[in-house]
């Protein structure tokens, strides 16, 4: 979840809504329409308008247009405007033949009726890593194939570490971090940087420490949650993250980190660039009792939209097998600071760059934040999660209070 991606996620929330009052909404956008056909035209919708024909990408989609036979008409829409377009698009039975969008956005679309399944399109997705193909899975169906993954790492200033006595191998559990941030605090410098703002950001960044805890989002308010919400609140209360935390997006907190004041700064692979060029390490964010906490995933998927011409949907795989596989989506990955998507690939990117390796193993660790069945349900719960996580940091209301009152928001809207 890079933070231009952040507002693709978080109009997932208002896109879930759009998908019951389509009825009567004028499509404004052109699909793949008979004339394309004809022509051998096929369309293709992606989130990347700053890259446009004459980029790598651009050259890489019309390539693999060439190579199944057709010519691609590539359209880049802003971020915030995909989801809405697509969903007016396919009820109007105009929606274009392949659609690359935000992880958590698959199953509004899925939902909605308007994207095809692999059982159907002819996909294939053996060799994709579970944990990062789980977005796009619901009900037992998969509904696309990733491009790659981002996610969510500690940076470190190794300088800042030294100055305080710690070492960055010893923080492996909360109880070694906490203890760290403490004889940073101790040294005069400050402890740790995270955006915890009230939108998706916030829940993002706040999802490793949750699922690191072992809790669920079916039960926000569970003692687990609670220890997850009261470790970030132990964190601001002692001094050891500053208050601005409440308020900060990932680019803001970036920015704390980049002051050379911080010993860690929560963010993600996207930042990768900008903390060599500063001389910061990286560190998997440690779970609970040990090891590396689940990290939830961002990036894109490609999915097949339902056509009336289902003789379509061969040509259509071609040309998402060419975009999602071999050594151009590796080279679109490392483009986008994304890890591939299978290990092989994966593999083939640490042969290119060893410092990818800290980002592999947590890619390893990550979880799709709609898995588990949750799809288009997962909105509703991260929108009560980064409000309980706001009254909790604030001191409006302590974790366990403010927890509750998030399960009890869940709820109520679900059974409605």
């Amino acid at each position: 979840m890079r933070t231009k991606t952040v507002v693709r996620i978080g109009a997932l929330v208002a896109a879930a809504s759009v998908v019951a009052g389509l009825t009567g909404c004028s499509a404004q956008s052109s699909g793949a329409g008979s004339s394309d056909a004809a022509k051998g035209t096929y369309t293709f919708w992606d989130p990347y308008p700053q890259y446009d024909a004459s980029s790598a990408w651009g050259g890489l989609v019309t390539q693999c247009g060439k190579d199944a036979g057709v010519t691609v008409k590539r359209t880049g829409y802003d971020t915030s405007d995909l989801t809405n377009k697509a969903l007016l698009a396919g009820q109007q039975g105009k929606s274009p033949d392949v659609l690359l969008v935000d992880n958590p956005v698959v199953s509004t679309l899925a939902q909605a009726g308007i994207i095809t399944d692999t059982g159907t399109n002819g996909l294939q997705t053996g060799d994709i890593a579970e944990n990062i193909l789980g977005a796009g899975v619901i009900d037992g169906k998969t509904y696309g194939v990733p491009i790659g993954a981002n996610t969510l790492a500690l940076y470190y200033n190794p300088k800042v570490l030294e100055a305080a006595g710690v070492d960055p191998a010893s923080v492996k559990d909360w109880d070694s971090l906490t203890a760290a941030l403490a004889k940073v605090k101790a040294a005069g410098k400050k402890g740790i940087t995270f955006s915890g703002i009230n939108t998706e950001e916030g829940s993002f960044q706040f999802l490793p420490w949750f699922w690191g805890a072992d809790a669920d989002l079916t039960k926000l308010d569970s003692a687990k949650a609670e220890e997850a919400l009261q470790l970030w609140k132990g964190w601001i209360d002692e001094g050891y993250a500053p208050n601005s935390v409440i308020q900060n997006t990932q680019t803001t907190s970036w920015q704390e980190f980049q002051s050379g004041d911080f010993a860690f700064g929560e963010n993600g692979t996207w930042q990768k660039d900008a903390a060599k060029e500063m001389g910061a390490g990286v560190i998997t964010i440690p779970a609970k009792d040990g090891g590396a906490a689940p990290v939830p995933t961002g990036g894109e998927f490609f999915t097949i939209p339902v056509q009336k011409d289902d003789a379509r949907y061969a040509t259509t795989k071609k040309i998402v097998e060419c975009l999602s596989s071999g050594d151009d989506v590796v080279k679109t990955d490392n483009t986008l600071n994304y890890i591939a998507a299978s290990k092989d690939l994966q593999q083939q990117q640490l042969s290119g760059n060893a410092d990818l390796k800290t980002w592999v193993e947590a890619v390893g660790a990550a979880r799709a934040r709609t898995g588990d069945n949750l799809g288009v349900q997962y909105p509703v719960i991260s929108e009560q999660l980064w409000t309980a996580v706001q009254k909790a940091e604030s001191g409006s209301a302590s974790p366990s209070d403010a927890l509750q009152a998030a399960q009890q928001a869940v709820d109520a809207k679900l059974q409605k």
